[in-house]
């Protein structure tokens, strides 16, 4: 696709947004909506989390009785619809609002009234959950897909479960109007010269993610709907098409959302390992053409979810899931021939990336193994499934995230964290994931059924499941720890200057924090030439150049000149 002919041109000083909470809540600033999307995500991820170990708590011996078992049903269900429709999926999608446009040197945001209306539908969204969690009458207690009959108002009556429904509905608006936008900037709002394939790997995730959102979240809508109609008139789902209909509309969106809680964290890692073994992200071409097939691929694999319930065509699904490896092996491949030959220096971002590659891959291959109807008829709604869904959105798609916010948290804000208490929080996490997660596996395989709220001593889970929940606690510890290093960065304020890092890519050429429409006369868009131009500016600014007229400076130098004048990492970085 050609670069766009139409050139938007710098600002004056007096377009600059003004500092203050009005300014910030009612803002246009496609990075201040992207901060606050993150920001409200990870306040949602500790509130999340809280519930998670609460029933770790629960669980932790046999016979506790920290929750009732109805207690217990509601936190599962706040837990899974909170992690993945108010954390995980806005945590992918507001590093897009944030970065896509600061990576392809555009201006600002496409249609950025609908980017912060999107944020707010999001925002409405998720105080609906909360306060239908906590309604006198119970919160929804029907698992994160919302089945009928345990969706209706016979089983479920009260508010809660309602407002359940007007949350996801409203959270789900809010990222399809945030998609949007980020789409229609990466592809019609690039700079001159910034073509397709000039665009990082990580906006290459964003597409892909965006064209998912856009593919997929449609569904959930309309299965929302059938829902709320049915709490209408409960006569509705007397025909049991209707029950067929929503877990079908459900699991069209359920499956490819998987996939947008991950794809921009691959991307993440993969910048990191670019940047951090100062090499270029190997295979970009046949990761660009990977993304594109996995992303188009997920949209057939929904009905794999369904195979115990006999209504799908088993061969088919178990198919088109186990071909997703061919994609999923070649981004991997990808991985390690960055890391291959590089000169690796292991900061916190670069550590979490690591980490990513192996728990991901966990997370990966014992996907396959419920791939096959078989092996899924005994696993099904068994401790596996929990500890194959976890590895990959949380030993997968936590990581990654943490990766890419250890790595862009200097440019948003323009300080540096501290790198011995990220570590710290690195270690925790790595110590506390693998605790948590390992013992599911094995708990799931011995027939742990997942909506267990509490067991019998002689059940043989006693001691895995304690393991299990001490793990939960050290996840607790590393979050604290990095909380506290949020908080003590931003005491010390230790400058971070344009290009920290020394990365590659088009949004370290401007000032961190970037300027309102982030680029301006002190820090013009470079020209670019590849999905890597810095790099490219350093390796001609390196190169013998052929003498020119006195006085007279490349502007490959001048590029690299201005996008590093930042102080080299810290010592222990390298």
């Amino acid at each position: 696709m050609s670069a766009p002919a139409r050139v938007i041109p710098y600002p004056s000083p007096a377009d600059e947004d003004r500092d203050g909470l009005p300014q910030w809540l009612l803002t246009t600033d496609h990075k201040r909506i992207g901060i606050l999307t993150i920001g409200t995500a990870l306040v949602l991820f500790v509130l999340n989390g809280a519930l998670a170990l609460t029933m770790r708590a629960q669980l932790a011996q046999p016979n506790q009785h920290v929750l009732s078992p109805q207690q217990y049903l509601q936190f599962m269900t706040q837990h899974g619809t909170g992690m993945i429709a108010l954390t995980i999926t806005p945590l992918a999608i507001g590093l897009g609002v944030y970065l896509v446009p600061l990576q392809t040197g555009a201006p600002r945001i496409a249609a950025p009234r609908a980017a912060l209306l999107g944020y707010w539908l999001y925002v409405f969204g998720s105080l609906a959950l909360i306060w239908g969690f906590v309604t006198p009458t119970g919160g929804a207690a029907d698992g994160w897909w919302g089945y009928t009959p345990l969706s209706n108002s016979t089983y479920s009556p009260g508010y809660g479960m309602s407002l359940w429904v007007a949350g996801v509905f409203l959270a789900a608006c809010g990222m399809i109007l945030m998609s949007a936008t980020t789409l229609w900037t990466a592809l019609r709002m690039r700079a001159p010269h910034v073509s397709m394939l000039r665009l990082p790997v990580f906006t290459w995730t964003q597409i892909v993610t965006c064209l998912m959102v856009l593919a997929g979240f449609p569904a959930v809508l309309l299965a929302m709907g059938v829902v709320a109609a049915e709490r209408v008139d409960p006569s509705l789902f007397s025909s049991n098409a209707w029950n067929i209909a929503y877990e079908n509309l459900f699991w069209f969106y359920g499956h490819p959302v998987v996939y947008v809680m991950f794809f921009p964290f691959v991307g993440c890692v993969a910048e990191v390992l670019a940047t951090f073994t100062g090499r270029r992200f190997f295979g970009y071409r046949g990761t660009v053409l990977s993304l594109l097939a996995f992303a188009a691929g997920s949209m057939s694999v929904w009905g794999h979810h369904l195979f115990a319930s006999g209504q799908e065509v088993n061969d088919y699904f178990s198919l088109t899931s186990i071909m997703l490896t061919i994609p999923a092996g070649l981004e991997y491949f990808g991985f390690l021939g960055t890391l291959w030959g590089g000169r690796l220096r292991y900061t916190t971002s670069m550590l979490f990336a690591l980490a990513f590659i192996p728990q991901f891959l966990v997370g990966g291959l014992t996907g396959i193994l419920v791939a096959n109807p078989a092996i899924d008829y005994a696993l099904n709604n068994s401790y596996f499934i929990l500890g194959h869904f976890h590895y990959t959105l949380f030993a997968g798609s936590v990581f990654g995230f943490f990766a890419g916010f250890y790595l862009w948290f200097p440019k948003a804000t323009g300080i540096m964290l501290n790198e011995r208490l990220g570590k710290l929080h690195w270690l925790l996490m790595v110590i506390g994931a693998n605790t948590t997660f390992i013992p599911w596996l094995i708990l799931g395989y011995d027939g742990m059924p997942r909506w267990m709220a509490t067991y019998p001593a002689g059940a043989g889970f006693t001691t895995l499941s304690l393991i299990s929940s001490i793990g939960a606690g050290v996840i607790g510890i590393s979050m604290c720890v990095f909380l506290l290093n949020v908080y003590e960065s931003a005491r010390a304020r230790v400058p971070a200057g344009p290009n920290p890092w020394q990365a590659h890519t088009l949004e370290w050429a401007t000032s961190s924090p970037p300027p309102r429409f982030n680029f301006n006369l002190a820090y013009p868009v470079p020209r670019v030439h590849s999905y890597a131009p810095l790099l490219d500016a350093r390796e001609q600014a390196s190169a013998p150049r052929q003498a020119g007229p006195p006085g007279r400076s490349t502007g490959s130098q001048a590029d690299v000149n201005r996008a590093d004048s930042a102080p080299r990492p810290a010592a222990g970085e390298e």
